[in-house]
């Protein structure tokens, strides 16, 4: 049996001997407080580690108890069920991981770097090719992992190297072409933890790069929910978008307990304040099937689901 369905307090204990006091642990950590649906249970132990040392004993140890572990971002296209995560949520939340460096062209992120502060920084220091990352709301970490796009861009397009962590505590560097990169996944950081990345443009006028992230923004807001939701539900069939299908069949509005299809785009479950996990996987479940009845065509979910 998984030794956190036993005793999670035990585990946490153990877990601070080995890891330095500015390690925050936390027991029963409400996972709907760091997704941006806001909805899901309480993780048996909660972990933000403050060096990459830290972040090393938590996966050796977790390995060597045959503990489950999940790595969490900034909680965007997230979900998690309502009974929570039995095992221990890493989150690269210190400022150790957030760092965000720049020579010429290149930047350096930590997996920790918010994709809007990335953004910033890129217009602050003349850099172009970043402005699709502004609006997206997660980490370099979480982009990197499910390779996230926006305005016809996606991450990997921008990616010169990544630094990586393997479950035993090790580092090592890959180029993108020795990764398993596709539409809104990269299979490879299944088995390896993000730590951060190279990222590459081109010089630019500050202005010019404004006026882009502006427009951007315009679009962005013009089309998507500012309730609360996962990001975009489903991944894009081939020759169709995922929204435009649900809205042709008029299903924007469709409702299950507090989970709603967003009425600006038919792509985003909102968050009405009263949601439960359940609610959203019963839409999902529903959008699903009657996409696959009227059209044929099978929806394939982009938000992570986790937990029991």
């Amino acid at each position: 049996m998984n030794a956190t369905l036993e005793n999670p307090a035990g585990v946490a204990d153990e877990l601070a001997a080995l890891v330095s006091s500015a390690t925050l642990l936390r027991r029963a950590e409400p996972m709907a407080k760091h997704t941006t649906l806001r909805v899901g249970g309480p993780a048996d132990v909660y972990v933000e580690p403050a060096s990459e040392a830290d972040l090393a004993s938590v996966l050796k140890f977790c390995g060597a108890r045959n503990i489950k572990f999940f790595i969490l971002g900034r909680g965007s296209n997230l979900l998690v069920r309502d009974a929570g995560f039995r095992g221990v949520v890493i989150c690269l939340a210190q400022p150790v991981f957030s760092k965000i460096e720049i020579t010429s062209e290149r930047m350096v992120c930590g997996a920790g770097a918010r994709l809007k502060h990335v953004a910033v920084e890129a217009r602050r220091n003349g850099i172009a090719g970043m402005e699709f990352l502004e609006g997206i709301p997660g980490s370099i970490g979480g982009a990197l992992r499910m390779n996230a796009g926006a305005m016809a861009s996606a991450t990997f397009d921008i990616v010169e190297s990544v630094r990586v962590m393997d479950f035993a505590g090790e580092v090592r560097e890959f180029a993108p072409r020795d990764m398993a990169v596709e539409y809104r996944s990269c299979a490879t950081l299944k088995k390896y933890i993000a730590l951060g990345a190279v990222l590459r443009g081109k010089p630019d006028s500050m202005v010019e790069i404004g006026q882009r992230m502006t427009a951007y923004s315009e679009k962005r807001w013009a089309s998507q929910p500012a309730a609360p939701s996962a990001g975009c539900a489903f991944k894009n069939p081939p020759n169709i978008g995922a929204g435009r299908l649900i809205d042709e069949m008029g299903l924007k509005g469709t409702r299950i307990g507090g989970a709603m299809v967003s009425l600006e785009h038919g792509n985003f479950i909102v968050n009405d304040n009263k949601a439960t996990a359940q609610d959203v996987l019963n839409l999902i479940a529903q959008l699903r099937a009657k996409v696959k009845a009227a059209s044929g065509i099978t929806l394939h979910t982009e938000v992570e689901i986790i937990g029991d």
